[in-house]
């Protein structure tokens, strides 16, 4: 595909407005589509191969490319892949075979907005294409207002994934630790997509009674069982249009997750005690602490849906991995704890003092994030005035800490403690070696720049 492939801007003022490229050698799939979507206010301009579709995208602008898998002159998942390259911003629906999970599964991994299978479902059909070209929120840079707080190059690579993610309906398994930050990151992969403004419901999957599982996620009739006073909605009418995360989903009953399966691939569900299943338009994220293949392996997992959740895994690194971020993750869980206190009139502004600094820098960690953000709300409840030191701190003395020199977190000693002198030495011979390049030799030390600062200012260095 030529470097000049057009995108049309993905703001059309009408979100029924608006052209869309349909690519099948089918005449008579491109003449049904061509009526549907020239019916929801589109301008359609079709193309009967690969060299057809790259003529059209390299001389026009289009909000939505449809394309068939299988084309005379190649792979639909070629033209997928070319507009990723060229034109990352133009959303691609492809057509696949009925039950051919694979090639959707490849396709939405290759960065296709999402698959709809043959023979064509229009309601399905429709929905698809209002939800790539409807009108997108405003949206900012990703950075620390967005709940993924630091500069590491972990969470730089995280928050990456995540703005491209957002750009696709391809459900996304988010693995990591507990305290790790995975429903943050999945309410952030909502926020920046073109669902944002319709409902994020998030859904912890081991607190809910076997029993009343189907009712909560698929909801019921009035007089359906027991107890069923009135007709309720599930979790899944709740989050229609928008995003439905399924937190643990490695708890869910096996009974539970054959019927979680067949509404996901049906894109419908039926409420205990109806007769007719209600079409639903949600894109699902889903997430666990534990090694979901490990649990598929043991037999406590369904092979089948997790290969239709876990379409592409988002891996969430502990906070061990990314002790650079402490710093900020501090600063910015402070601010949230004294807005809690202004709330109830208190005048307390708490701040951690340098020592309490280097404790938190030196501690693995085990409760990550979570932990961090108890550590910070116990200290600032017991602390006497506004300043937190490290005794007020209580870290767990069972917790190994973490090993010198493998993190940022290398310099443990105060400067009047038994290790001051060791660390100010190991600090001078690394800028020396480096000849006081201090962005060399923080690569060294594994600091960041604004920890090497703090460091030299402490040490007396400047």
């Amino acid at each position: 595909m030529s470097d000049t492939c057009k995108s049309a801007p993905r703001q059309p003022p009408d979100p029924l407005q608006g052209r869309a490229l349909v690519v099948d050698d089918e005449a008579d799939l491109r003449t049904l589509l061509e009526i549907t979507l020239g019916r929801m206010g589109l301008e359609v301009v079709s193309a009967a191969n690969l060299a057809e579709a790259r003529a059209a995208l390299k001389g026009q602008a289009f909000d939505l490319c449809l394309t068939d898998m299988r084309l005379p002159d190649g792979r639909g998942m070629e033209l997928v892949e070319e507009i990723q390259q060229q034109c990352p911003q133009l959303p691609v629906a492809v057509i696949t075979a009925f039950g051919n999970m694979e090639l959707a599964v490849e396709a939405l991994r290759a960065g296709a907005f999402d698959c709809v299978s043959k023979p064509l479902d229009i309601n399905v059909l429709r929905e698809l294409v209002a939800q790539a070209i409807r009108q997108a929120p405003a949206r900012g840079a990703a950075g620390q207002g967005d709940g993924l707080v630091g500069e590491s190059r972990a969470i730089r690579q995280l928050r990456a994934r995540v703005a491209k993610l957002a750009r696709s309906q391809a459900p996304v398994f988010i693995s990591g630790e507990s305290g790790t930050g995975k429903e943050v990151t999945a309410r952030m992969i909502h926020a920046l997509s073109n669902r944002a403004d319709q409902p994020f419901v998030a859904v912890n999957c081991g607190a809910i009674p076997a029993e009343l599982m189907e009712s909560e996620f698929f909801g019921h009739l009035k007089g359906s069982f027991s107890g069923a006073s009135h007709n309720r909605s599930g979790f899944f009418q709740a989050a229609d249009g928008g995003t439905l995360f399924l937190d643990e989903i490695a708890d869910m009953p096996l009974a539970m997750q054959v019927k979680l399966l067949r509404a996901i691939q049906e894109r419908r569900v039926r409420p205990v005690g109806a007769e007719q299943e209600q079409p639903v338009n949600v894109r699902i994220l889903s997430a666990s602490h534990k090694p979901l293949q490990a649990e598929v392996e043991a037999g406590r997992f369904r092979e089948d849906l997790y290969y239709r959740i876990n379409v592409i895994e988002l891996q969430v690194p502990p906070l061990r991995e990314r002790s650079d971020d402490i710093p900020l993750l501090a600063e910015a869980l402070l601010a949230r704890i004294n807005g809690h206190y202004a709330e109830e009139g208190s005048t307390a502004r708490f701040q951690l003092s340098d020592d309490a600094l280097d404790a938190l820098l030196n501690y693995p960690f085990p409760g990550n994030v979570r932990e961090l953000e108890n550590i910070l709300e116990r200290a600032a409840a017991l602390c006497d005035g506004n300043l937190i030191v490290a005794d007020d701190l209580a870290l767990d003395a069972r917790a190994q800490p973490r090993v010198p020199g493998t993190s940022m977190g290398s310099f443990s000693g105060d400067e009047h403690g038994a290790d001051a002198g060791d660390d100010r030495e190991q600090l001078i011979a690394v800028l020396e070696a480096h000849r006081w390049n201090r962005t060399a030799a923080a690569r060294d030390l594994g600091l960041t720049l604004r920890q090497l600062r703090y460091r030299i200012k402490k040490y007396e260095l400047e």
